[in-house]
């Protein structure tokens, strides 16, 4: 996995840059198959930082979160909260497409009514 950190109009202490990417490798527990993660600092207005973040995975479009707060480590967290929501919604979705695979393999629809008894 390749991550990116980059600051538009401004600079990032290496410090910093090391807290974001600690943070940001904690997406792969969330989603293992993830390629690249590139974060972007624009630091135009230093009062709000803007953060954008931008994930891609195997098989997949980018996942893309952003925000814009007073702190900026507040920005951070707020995108990769996005991110794992996107990925958790992404991977149940890949899950149940698996587990209802079986069932329409054998003429069973997930979705209709039983006529039983």
């Amino acid at each position: 996995m390749q991550i990116k950190i980059s600051a538009r109009h401004g600079h990032l202490s290496e410090a910093t840059q090391e807290k974001i990417r600690a943070k940001v490798e904690k997406l792969t527990r969330f989603f293992e198959r993830l390629t690249t993660i590139e974060v972007t600092v624009e630091l135009k207005h230093r009062d709000t930082p803007n953060v954008d973040l931008r994930v891609s995975a195997e098989h997949k479009h980018d996942f893309v979160a952003s925000c814009q707060s007073d702190d900026l480590m507040a920005s951070i967290d707020t995108v990769i909260h996005k991110l794992e929501q996107q990925l958790r919604k992404y991977k149940e979705k890949i899950q149940d497409r698996h587990r209802n695979s079986g069932l329409r393999q054998h003429g069973v629809s997930s979705n209709q009514p039983d006529d039983g008894p």
